[in-house]
């Protein structure tokens, strides 16, 4: 008893080991997230406040050029162009993902990157003084490029360089530096600070800022080490990587586990994205990402932030505080994801996004009759008020950072890059396509487009319920087994002895075959 006892001591001892946060995980997740994620936030938010001016900046350039005024209908064209931009943009930059992370690696296509961001600052920073509107259009344009980019490959850098137990909490941090990005350029998007004619240009050139810090910083830190060994074959640097990166020497296990994953892979070579969409033995992996990348643009949080000021009006809040309202609105939302990072790994991916996805279904349904009731039930507006505060949580505990850490989880090395461009397109046509047709939806239903929302929750609820696995604390190789077992394939017969797996009901184990082989 006292040696057994030893035995769990002594593992639970390593365990501890293997989960410490050392300094240069910490910092280059930081790095990595303020340098990339903030600036998705901070963009999707940082032209709403300055709206009004940057279309004034607009008519009197065209006024100059032509001496007339611009037209109504090209005026909102072309601002329905500088808004519609960015979603566009970040849909071919998930299109890059694949090609670049496999030949630059992780770290260097996020060097790479910040490249788009620094241009697009410079450009939107100095147009006004070139005096010349479409530059910003076209920035608009790199920007999504780059937010494309890093919406994809900072969740997979990260997720690849974390130990197991701290894979979700380090994994939901890329989503909390986007809230927080969104909520920096609504604070500094006030009036009073750079929201007017004179500030604007300097407000949207405040992008590249991160993005040099990070382009100085970063090439300091190490590569993922699952890239060097895997996709590079380069051991020793995987190592040094994975040595830095946990603070000791002793890595032989995580080593020993990519080893295994490398050898369970080998006769795939590098999935591309049409044979992962064809490819059985990932298939139910291939559905979950695109049906929780739907549901979280398809949710309605695009909704919520637009009716918010409306809702907080009726319940008598003054209109020049509109813009305090929705500062308040993004930090909650920053307050949330960041509670997100402490839970996710105490409460497991399933509960989050079941609950994240139970809240946002129940306050648009609830938020639907509040705002039909408001003018005959005096209490309905602020019943609205806690549905949309009810609503943001759910988002930034569930359905906002989660989808992101599973894609990570659900997919080995070979597969993972492919995956990752498909789940980032899903995620930016579907915000794409929400941008485009909320406006018409809002005109012909009004209130009851939060519905339409709801049943979308609901849904994305459901299957989650039925078909997503518990992937906290788990290996990628034990994540794919369960997953295996889901799609009817058989797991490399080598990686079943190493890892000790069980044999799926009705294969045969003597005979080895390549992970994920139909039945």
């Amino acid at each position: 008893m006292e040696m057994n006892g030893g035995k769990q001591e002594s593992s639970s001892v390593e365990e501890g080991r293997k989960g410490r946060m050392t300094l240069t995980l910490a910092l280059v997740t930081l790095i990595s997230a303020f340098g990339s994620s903030f600036q998705y936030g901070y963009n999707v938010s940082v032209i709403n406040s300055p709206a009004p001016y940057m279309q004034d900046f607009y008519n009197r350039t065209y006024i100059n050029r032509n001496g007339v005024p611009m037209g109504t209908s090209f005026q909102t064209l072309l601002w329905s162009l500088t808004v519609s931009m960015y979603p566009l943009g970040g849909f071919f930059g998930s299109l890059m993902v694949g090609p670049l992370v496999n030949s630059c690696g992780r770290k260097g296509t996020l060097l790479i990157n910040n490249l788009f961001s620094i241009v697009a600052a410079v450009l939107m920073g100095t147009s006004e003084i070139a005096k010349t509107f479409e530059v910003i259009i076209v920035s608009r344009v790199i920007m999504g490029i780059y937010a494309g980019l890093a919406s994809n490959v900072v969740p997979m850098f990260l997720g690849e360089m974390s130990p197991r137990n701290l894979r979700g909490a380090i994994g939901v941090v890329p989503q909390l530096f986007i809230t927080l990005g969104i909520l920096i350029a609504q604070i500094l998007g006030l009036t009073v600070i750079l929201g007017n004619p004179e500030g604007w240009p300097l407000l949207l050139g405040l992008t590249g800022i991160p993005s040099a810090f990070q382009l100085l910083t970063l090439p300091f830190f190490p590569e993922s080490p699952r890239y060097l060994l895997i996709q590079k074959g380069n051991e020793d640097q995987a190592r040094q990587a994975l040595q830095r990166l946990r603070g000791w020497d002793d890595v032989d296990d995580e080593i020993e586990e990519m080893r295994q994953e490398d050898k369970s892979e080998k006769k795939e070579g590098h999935l591309s994205v049409l044979t992962l969409c064809t490819f059985r033995g990932l298939r139910w992996q291939l559905t979950s990402i695109i049906i929780m990348m739907m549901g979280q643009q398809l949710s309605g949080i695009n909704a919520v932030f637009y009716y918010a000021d409306r809702i907080f009006l009726s319940a008598g809040v003054d209109a020049n505080s509109a813009q305090y309202v929705t500062v308040s609105i993004g930090a909650i939302n920053v307050l949330m994801t960041f509670l997100a990072v402490f839970i996710v790994e105490s409460l497991g991916r399933r509960i989050l996004l079941l609950a994240g996805f139970g809240l946002c279904c129940g306050s648009c349904a609830v938020l639907t009759l509040a705002l039909n009731l408001q003018n005959t039930v005096s209490w309905m507006s602020y019943l609205s008020i806690v549905c949309v505060i009810i609503y943001i949580i759910g988002h930034a505990i569930g359905a906002s950072p989660i989808p992101f850490v599973m894609i990570t989880e659900m997919f080995l090395q070979s597969s993972r890059p492919a995956a990752f461009m498909v789940g980032g397109s899903v995620h930016w046509l579907c915000n794409f396509t929400v941008g485009l047709v909320f406006l018409y939806m809002e005109a012909g239903l009004g209130a009851y487009c939060f519905l339409i929302f709801c049943g979308i929750c609901l849904a994305t609820m459901i299957y989650i319920f039925f078909i997503v696995p518990e992937t906290k604390n788990k290996t990628f190789m034990e994540i794919n087994r369960i997953m295996a077992r889901r799609n009817k394939v058989k797991i490399h017969a080598e990686a079943e002895q190493t890892m000790d797996l069980e044999t799926v009901p009705g294969m045969k184990a003597d005979k080895p075959e390549v992970l994920g082989s139909e039945l």
